[in-house]
């Protein structure tokens, strides 16, 4: 058996590329919203992600972006634990909570927002949400301007709905439809 390998010229020019059509270009990967949490309730703690994707099935580890320097992710790595929170189309209004720079700190961030303790990381499971993931804190990992956060997944739950996505730089009550399939020539 034998195995090819691609090889390129060993240097490369830059492209050039306006950075603003980069960017905009980039807003046309969809994804679904969730609300990342921590606790114990004396220190429970959320924040909106938009990026968070499957890694490995086996572990079971799935992946989340955020920023760097995050809150959050120092939390995370701190109680070891965390749950994912994947919103519901008609949950817009938390996703936007929970992406509020200025809302408050600890357990006043989840205020008349209706959710159980996880047993497992002590974290606010969100009513309504999709799906619900406990996470045992993995890794982080610095990406540029961003910190990757590898979490084990030891639990998760899953109801019936439509996700909450965002696309082209704004909120979108998911709406699915099989894709057509081109007809054979």
């Amino acid at each position: 058996m034998s195995t090819a390998t691609a090889t390129g010229p060993r240097t490369r020019r830059p492209v050039r590329q306006d950075p603003a059509e980069r960017r905009r270009a980039l807003y046309h990967l969809a994804s679904p919203v969730s609300v990342l949490t921590t606790g114990p309730e004396s220190r429970m703690h959320g924040t909106t992600a938009s990026t968070v994707t499957l890694v490995s099935r086996e572990p079971l580890l799935v992946g989340v972006v955020l920023r760097a320097g995050s809150s959050f992710a120092r939390r995370a790595a701190a109680t070891g634990r965390f749950a994912i929170n994947v919103l519901g189309g008609d949950q817009a209004g938390v996703a936007r909570r929970f992406a509020d720079s200025g809302r408050p700190d600890g357990s006043a961030q989840f205020a008349g927002l209706a959710w159980t303790a996880d047993p497992y990381a002590q974290a606010p499971l969100i009513a309504g949400a999709l799906a619900h993931y406990t996470c045992r804190f993995h890794s982080a990992h610095a990406a540029g301007d961003s910190e990757l956060l590898l979490g084990h997944v030891v639990r998760a739950r899953a109801d019936e709905g439509l996700p909450l996505l965002t696309y082209a730089g704004r909120l979108h009550a998911g709406t699915l439809h099989p894709a057509k399939e081109a007809a054979a020539s």
